[in-house]
């Protein structure tokens, strides 16, 4: 059994394996959990848009239609190569597909042709929605490919998956034809060979990235809001009573203000949220 990856893990196995990744607004709690399971997973799932476009395609994937509400995947693989993340949970991918494939990629084994559609496969796979419009003349650039190998990589060495865990649409049901343009044993045979080598992705920086001001709305549970509370502690902005903790708290807020005050910020912009400017000084280790 698999439990899916958190937002953080997800992302940190993406940078790791050299994923050039967007953070799209929302995409940490954009999700359809509330319609049916999410997990245990077991695998990822390929397909093509059907559609052109880098901003068109993010924006039918994150949005749906009035037929088929999103999110439709988890991330969007464009032609230039980069990875749009655009939801975290469960999304409408995979839809109705044969039982006997899901249990052949769990036990990672090469899996049957597909012939029923007895089993929710929105619950249990990955979704990886790839630019092109699947008429089997618009080109799959190097560079996408790379990406989709690479992202598909990343999350079966987070998860300790074989390859043999990655499979397109057409190999899940019988109904769909995607993707369409190249071979999912070629691509599988690649991501093989990078499983067997060490992850050629930039090693991890010394100091966290930003995560983006959309990341403090609401009350996040991450252990990088613990990270960022121990160097406000350090920093002597401590407005703590115990902890810090891993969930955003008014005592994070007030801390944070005290942080930004002391490097000069006044009115609004000490409001304790953070912004680049002043995270990038706080200096907050890399926390995968």
């Amino acid at each position: 059994m698999a439990v899916p990856l958190t937002p953080d893990r997800l992302l940190a196995a993406l940078r790791a394996e050299g994923v050039h990744v967007v953070e799209h607004p929302g995409w940490r709690t954009r999700n359809r959990n509330h319609k049916g399971a999410w997990g245990p997973v077991h695998g990822v799932i390929v397909h093509h848009t059907v559609s052109s476009g880098s901003a068109a395609s993010v924006a039918l994937c994150r949005d749906g239609h009035a037929a088929l509400p999103g999110p439709l995947c988890q991330a969007v693989v464009d032609k230039a190569g980069t990875v749009h993340l655009i939801a975290n949970g469960r999304a409408n991918h995979a839809g109705s597909g044969d039982g006997r494939v899901l249990r052949a990629v769990t036990a990672e084994a090469a899996a049957p042709a597909p012939r029923s559609q007895d089993t929710d496969g929105n619950a249990h796979f990955y979704g990886f929605e790839c630019v092109n419009l699947g008429d089997g003349r618009d080109p799959w650039p190097t560079a996408q490919l790379d990406a989709v190998e690479r992202a598909a990589a990343a999350l079966c060495r987070a998860h300790g998956w074989s390859a043999a865990s990655v499979i397109g649409h057409k190999e899940w049901t019988a109904t769909k034809i995607d993707p369409r343009g190249f071979a999912m044993s070629g691509l599988r045979e690649r991501i093989t060979a990078r499983l067997a080598a060490t992850p050629q992705g930039r090693p991890a920086p010394r100091h966290h990235p930003f995560p983006g001001r959309a990341f403090f709305t609401g009350s996040p549970d991450s252990p990088l809001i613990t990270a960022m509370g121990r160097r406000l502690v350090a920093e002597g902005c401590s407005a703590y009573a115990q902890g810090p903790g891993p969930r955003w708290s008014e005592a994070d807020r007030r801390s944070y203000a005290r942080w930004q005050r002391k490097l000069g910020y006044r009115g609004a912009d000490a409001d304790g949220r953070p912004g680049a400017a002043s995270w990038d000084a706080l200096k907050v280790p890399y926390t995968p």
